[in-house]
């Protein structure tokens, strides 16, 4: 579906189905260079189980038009101003890698919009080699295909696919280097706002990390977990790019996470 939000056209992926605001929504925000895409199993799982989904470009990536943000700051902002625009007032919110950084200046700015707070392939801080911003800058297409050698586990690089017939690298690189990866990766460097911003953090917690993920280090995500006191899953046999390169484990974990947070809110609301 299309929306308005700050004056500009913002694509959003609703799993299949028309979007119903009066639902439980689950927000799921992409990583840098990427797009909706990243969460095509997830959110059709959700869509067909009785929430409302919202998966969104962010300004600028694939189908959304306008600039770019230039800060997390920026993008947290941002996704306040589209929940706003979407009428939700609370959403389970899921974020991969950069989109986890935005989630937590969301969830910093409107605390009360953030129903549960999902990180996966993530940590408070991101930190980018200057020289792959720098060849990002020149030539997205090949930082998209040093990202993807780094992003991605053993097995994928030899060619196994959770999904036959598809090439998840393959797939990577058309979105990555058609998208403002530069931008994305000065983001994530620039940022320095994490670790304060996790502690502020009010609502259920979980995190999904990757035991072979080179480029945010599983410790660097298991001091987020501690800090937040959050569920942790970890997925040994993967890399960084898990929502693809392992969508049914990180199904499985964000579908019993979420589904464990809403019977406590309904039994809260029944007392």
């Amino acid at each position: 579906m299309k929306l308005m939000v700050n004056g500009f056209e913002a694509h959003v992926a609703t799993g299949g189905k028309k979007f119903d605001k009066n639902l439980s929504t689950v927000l799921f925000l992409h990583g840098s260079g990427l797009d909706h895409r990243s969460w095509a199993l997830q959110t059709r799982w959700f869509a067909y189980n009785g929430f409302g989904v919202l998966a969104p470009d962010f300004p600028g990536h694939s189908l959304s038009k306008g600039p770019p943000c230039v800060t997390i700051e920026d993008s947290g902002k941002w996704l306040a101003d589209f929940l706003d625009a979407m009428g939700v007032r609370d959403a389970h919110v899921v974020g991969h890698s950069q989109g986890f950084l935005s989630a937590l200046e969301l969830s910093k700015l409107k605390p009360t919009a953030v129903k549960s707070l999902i990180g996966v392939g993530t940590a408070a801080a991101i930190p980018v080699n200057p020289m792959l911003i720098e060849t990002a800058g020149r030539s997205p297409m090949k930082a998209a295909d040093l990202m993807l050698q780094w992003g991605f586990g053993h097995q994928t690089q030899i060619g196994v696919s959770a999904t036959p017939g598809m090439q998840p690298i393959a797939i990577g690189r058309q979105i990555m280097g058609n998208n403002p990866l530069a931008v994305d990766l000065q983001c994530c460097a620039d940022y320095c706002g994490g670790v304060d911003a996790v502690g502020l953090v009010t609502a259920p917690s979980a995190m999904i990390l990757a035991g072979q993920d080179k480029m945010t280090p599983i410790k660097a995500g298991l001091a987020v977990a501690d800090q937040l006191q959050a569920k942790l899953v970890v997925l040994k046999d993967y890399g960084h790019m898990l929502p693809i390169e392992a969508p049914k484990q990180v199904l499985v974990a964000l579908r019993e996470f979420i589904l464990s947070v809403e019977k406590q809110i309904g039994a809260s609301s029944s007392r």
